[in-house]
């Protein structure tokens, strides 16, 4: 940008107009207040305690790396490190311990951003490298889930829907989730993940304010509903119907707040439908082939090491440009 005559590059995200990081990293939590209310009816204080948790873990971490590094304290509150707490905590299971919680969020700042140089020059979605830290460190942890207090049901025998669906033959049984469950939230799953609808309200948010990238859960909620659909025609008493992997589990908390993040996605349109495209059809391979029921953290963390190498080839030329050998 220009200041009195002089030059500053700043690293990413850019912004051709007036909005400022601050400005748009707040909206994205405005969008999340549907979903993290959802959380609430349906987990009550189990919610709660988590996303306070998290928010601990990473502003206290964020704090620490800021003091550090002498950079001012006053970047902690530009919204970046409370995304990260709270979107970490969303795909957290009601019944996580708090300390792994915090462990979680440490990881996710330290590991997913701080190393890397800070905001801007992180290549992974920070929540997600702490959420796939916990899935290694703690897999019986994340994979113990219980029901929402809606529900009266044991939380020892609980089961998600992708988990069910997986693990449990849900589809011949005739025990699996219906839509109108899945679209509401009253499910187990990860306290942030199981309201399709809350989601999709926060998302329709970003799009009105023009935050995030349509094109990129365009992309993968068309490459998921491809995949799934050809095996769902071609043995329909074995594969869910298409619909049911777009509302299930953490597709929609994926596609439309954690691939879209600025940074550790593609800048070119060409670069975005290759990463949405990538994702949506690696979710589906996992779900349906792979051991875990779920996909969605694998798969866009996968992709968000291809980002600089996407961005490199398909930037728009400049004109006159000589393409290079």
């Amino acid at each position: 940008m220009m200041a009195n005559n002089v030059m500053f590059l700043k690293s990413s995200p850019h912004f051709q107009d007036h909005d400022s990081v601050p400005k748009i990293m707040y909206v994205v939590i405005i969008s999340l207040l549907p979903a993290i209310a959802a959380s609430f009816y349906y987990f009550r204080l189990k919610a709660l305690f988590l996303y306070l948790a998290c928010l601990l873990g990473c502003l206290a971490t964020e704090a620490i790396f800021l003091k550090v590094r002498k950079k001012p304290l006053n970047s902690l509150w530009d919204g970046s490190a409370i995304i990260t707490a709270l979107l970490l905590a969303m795909t957290l299971p009601p019944d996580l311990s708090l300390e792994l919680a915090v462990i979680g969020s440490v990881v996710a700042v330290a590991l997913g951003k701080q190393v890397f140089g800070g905001l801007g020059h992180n290549i992974f979605n920070p929540a997600l490298v702490g959420r796939a830290f916990m899935q290694i460190a703690f897999p019986v942890a994340m994979t113990t889930w219980s029901a929402p207090v809606t529900l009266s049901l044991d939380a020892v025998t609980f089961a998600t829907p992708l988990g069910n669906l997986k693990f449990q033959d849900a589809i011949s049984q005739g025990t699996l989730t219906s839509l109108p469950e899945l679209l509401w939230g009253n499910i187990g799953g990860c306290i942030g993940e199981t309201s399709a609808l809350a989601l999709i309200l926060g998302a329709l948010f970003l799009l009105f304010k023009r935050v995030i990238d349509w094109r990129i859960p365009a992309g993968i909620i068309l490459s998921l509903s491809v995949f799934t659909g050809i095996f769902w025609m071609v043995d329909a008493n074995k594969y869910a119907i298409p619909v049911f992997h777009l509302l299930a589990g953490g597709l929609l908390i994926g596609a439309l707040f954690m691939a879209t993040d600025m940074v550790t996605s593609p800048i070119s349109t060409r670069g975005a439908w290759i990463y949405a495209l990538g994702i949506g059809l690696m979710v589906g391979i996992i779900r349906l082939f792979g051991g875990f029921p779920e996909g969605v953290m694998f798969s866009i963390l996968f992709m968000n090491t291809f980002v600089p190498l996407i961005n490199r080839y398909t930037r728009p030329r400049i004109l006159g440009e000589r393409r290079q050998a």
